[in-house]
């Protein structure tokens, strides 16, 4: 019998096996919302509900928070598999997709098991993680379905505007393809918000979820937006899948829907405390080369010498300290740091990164 491919992702490994440290600069998203701090009693909670092909509370609040109806939204558990789902509807294999570099492994790696062919367009350092429309348009073949990108930038921090993005979806559409925009790092922009992709034309797909900027990863809220015929063919797929959601999930991302303003104010504080301390080391290093974010919860600086594996052991073993390497994202003498923590852990892990560069250095 013919076999797939297995599916294994060095990245999701890492993330789930390795990256826990101490100091922890390796986390990409705003560390754990508490339970106790949403107006939720146990008598709000039920095991067993009529989520079905999404929970109609939490479709209509994920189309009121996005300016759109509800038959444009697909509920997912978070981004990945929300990423999976629009994938799979929208590429047969053997079909090309376009995908930015440096690039979320994880996009790759679900593109390769489902049997897309995979070509990348460049957006790294010398273009300061931008999006240049005419490098997309020198990549792209008359094979190419989907262009991928994500935004803000996984694993840079960088905003892609509006307008670039158009101009994207007016190659896509002048090509017969669709747009892929995973936008989870969008939502820690909170009222500064652009609107979501898919108000740009049909073209456009939109996944996301409330992992990244509210701390809310353990009740799996993502999504896809999308134009209904491709939603609904979304939803049969994940008959295979997941069949129904998690209702007490589902009840809870309703409640945290409903006081998100609560939760974006812990967010913020902590972006806020942790952003100086970023701009401050950045700014302090001569052995690395960086695009300074201006939103987002991530930086990806380059070691201008030496070995980012060797700094990773490095920081492990003798500062209790955590980033995740480049190689995860295509660039090996680059590194992932994050800034979501707790702002003195923070304040003491970029403290010790400093240090173990120094130590590099000699």
């Amino acid at each position: 019998m013919p076999s797939r491919t297995l599916a294994a992702s060095s990245y999701m490994q890492y993330a789930k096996l390795r990256s826990e440290a101490k100091y922890n600069l390796a986390a990409s998203g705003v560390m754990s919302y508490p339970l106790a701090e949403l107006p939720i009693k146990l008598e709000d909670l039920e095991i067993n509900g009529p989520t079905l092909y999404g929970y109609e509370p939490l479709v209509e609040r994920l189309a009121k928070l996005n300016g759109v109806t509800t038959d444009y939204v697909v509920t997912a558990q978070g981004t990945s598999l929300a990423n999976h789902l629009a994938i799979a509807a929208t590429l047969e294999p053997g079909e090309e997709a376009l995908v930015e570099w440096p690039t979320y492994e994880l996009l790759t790696t679900t593109l390769q098991y489902l049997g897309a062919k995979v070509r990348f367009f460049d957006r790294g350092l010398e273009q300061e993680f931008r999006v240049h429309p005419e490098e997309v348009e020198r990549k792209i073949t008359p094979q190419t379905r989907l262009i991928v990108l994500t935004n803000l930038h996984n694993p840079s921090g960088v905003l892609i505007d509006e307008a670039t993005l158009c101009a994207v979806g007016e190659i896509a559409r002048k090509n017969n393809a669709r747009v892929l925009v995973d936008e989870v790092y969008l939502e820690s922009l909170f009222e500064q918000r652009p609107r979501p992709a898919i108000h740009l034309g049909d073209q456009f797909l939109v996944t996301s979820s409330l992992t990244k900027a509210y701390g809310l990863s353990g009740v799996r809220c993502g999504w896809v937006l999308a134009n209904p015929e491709l939603a609904r063919r979304m939803r049969l797929i994940h008959d295979l899948y997941g069949v129904n959601a998690a209702f007490p999930a589902d009840l809870i991302s309703v409640i945290a829907l409903d006081h998100l303003d609560r939760v974006a104010v812990r967010a913020k504080q902590l972006l806020n405390a942790n952003r100086p301390v970023l701009d401050t080391f950045l700014r302090s290093r001569d052995d690395l080369a960086y695009v300074r974010p201006q939103f987002g919860t991530v930086a990806f600086p380059k070691l201008q010498n030496g070995s980012v594996d060797q700094l990773d052991r490095l920081l492990r073993e003798k500062y209790e300290t955590g980033i995740v390497p480049g190689k995860y994202f295509g660039e090996e003498q680059h590194f992932r740091i994050g800034i979501g923590g707790d702002p003195e852990m923070t304040r003491i892990g970029f403290e010790r990164l400093g240090k173990a560069l120094d130590e590099m250095g000699q």
